[in-house]
């Protein structure tokens, strides 16, 4: 699948997972629910980013929404409990995530979803990922980002937009708490110019 990236100024370092400790700052929102930021934790991220475009079997996919079917504005991958997956990096992402949030979480992070934004054209809708657990239970998703950033923005639940972080080039966000039935958070359409992403969401057992 070829592709066009801009790769970030400072991102020519061999790829990397570095420890968690230290580097995140956690951020409470309301009602139980909180974010976690690492900007840059994914050292040479984008050494990575042609590497997932390429070993990804990405696939589209139609999904019926408001009485029609329609096309889902991304393409997509899910890898399953026990499902390896596709490159080292995201496994030793996947090992350092279940380290750092082991007494926390209380469980590992054992799934894991790829999003593939192509363009400003590309998006996902407003949403929590409330089906299985999270609907009752506080838990976390964890998205690290490959590729030129996109902001994901986040409101409260039948709120307005509150907040939004740019996430591209390494950059880790762990939504927390409450925050998958409290609020929302989606990858709005832009017309702006902007380059592919990559997203891979880390989940727990049965939270989608």
């Amino acid at each position: 699948m070829a592709v066009e990236f801009q790769a970030g100024l400072f991102d020519a370092a061999e790829v990397g997972v570095p420890p968690l400790a230290g580097r995140l700052q956690r951020v409470g929102l309301s009602r139980g629910a909180w974010v976690d930021l690492a900007p840059g934790w994914i050292r040479g991220a984008d050494e990575a980013f042609p590497r997932l475009v390429e070993s990804i079997p990405w696939h589209a996919e139609r999904r019926e929404m408001y009485d029609r079917t329609v096309d889902v504005p991304r393409l997509l991958c899910m890898y399953g409990v026990d499902d390896p997956l596709p490159d080292p990096v995201l496994s030793r992402a996947r090992e350092e995530l279940n380290r750092h949030y082991a007494d926390e979480l209380g469980e590992e992070f054992v799934t894991a979803g790829c999003c593939y934004y192509r363009d400003g054209r590309d998006s996902v809708a407003w949403h929590g990922d409330r089906i299985g657990r999270s609907r009752s239970e506080d838990t976390m998703v964890a998205i690290v980002s490959f590729g030129s950033p996109r902001q994901l923005s986040l409101r409260p639940l039948g709120g307005r937009l509150h907040c939004s972080y740019p996430l591209g080039h390494g950059d880790l966000i762990v939504m927390g708490g409450s925050c998958q039935r409290t609020w929302e958070h989606a990858i709005l359409k832009t017309a702006k110019a902007v380059g592919p992403r990559i997203s891979v969401q880390f989940r727990p057992y049965n939270v989608f």
